[in-house]
């Protein structure tokens, strides 16, 4: 897998490797453990050695998920469309940080195979851009709901350009999201 540069500088995008085989059929390697003797470099630019738990998710063209993120027990998120094609998007939820409130947006697909790492402290959403899409992502932690919190989509101070050519299907948890300004974040 290589990574790229990505801003803010602690989400990064994966190409993960792919090995076409005959009769047209391919695998791919999404996700590999470091090596034990990897050193500490796989660890502190990759993702914590430990993956706690695994989700999928589906979901039709222009439904919106998100901005989700969870005071408590705090996830790191690998995510990846592993069919149709999504615009994912992180933003930096840590108000210390220097890049408090800024965010970045890729598209994940079936084609590219990209894949984002999504590190603690950060909220995290995505579009569906094709008819339908599958995601799934490994998280560092348990899901939390009592701790789980959400911003607004469509917060004004973001200003997220969403590939949407109309107003996005949410989720009542999804509609009743907060501006960053008004949420609960972490120091």
């Amino acid at each position: 897998m290589t990574a790229e540069p990505f801003v803010p500088p602690s989400t990064t995008p994966w190409l993960p490797r792919m090995f076409r085989l005959a009769s047209r059929r391919s695998i791919t390697t999404s996700f590999r453990s470091p090596p034990v003797n990897a050193g500490m470099a796989w660890n502190t630019y990759l993702w914590p050695a430990v993956r706690v738990t695994a989700n999928q998710s589906r979901s039709r063209k222009g439904v919106l998920r998100g901005l989700h993120y969870q005071m408590q027990h705090m996830q790191g998120k690998l995510v990846r469309a592993s069919r149709g094609a999504v615009y994912d998007v992180a933003v930096d939820v840590r108000r210390g940080s220097p890049t408090f409130g800024k965010w970045e947006g890729v598209v994940l697909d079936d084609v590219t195979h990209r894949q984002l790492y999504v590190p603690p402290g950060f909220a995290h959403g995505f579009c569906v851009l094709s008819d339908f899409a599958e995601v799934l992502y490994k998280a560092t932690d348990f899901y939390a709901p009592e701790h789980e919190r959400c911003i607004a989509w469509n917060d004004s101070d973001l200003k997220i350009d969403w590939p949407l050519s109309s107003a996005p299907a949410l989720s009542r948890k999804d509609a009743a999201g907060v501006r960053l300004r008004n949420a609960e974040v972490f120091p």
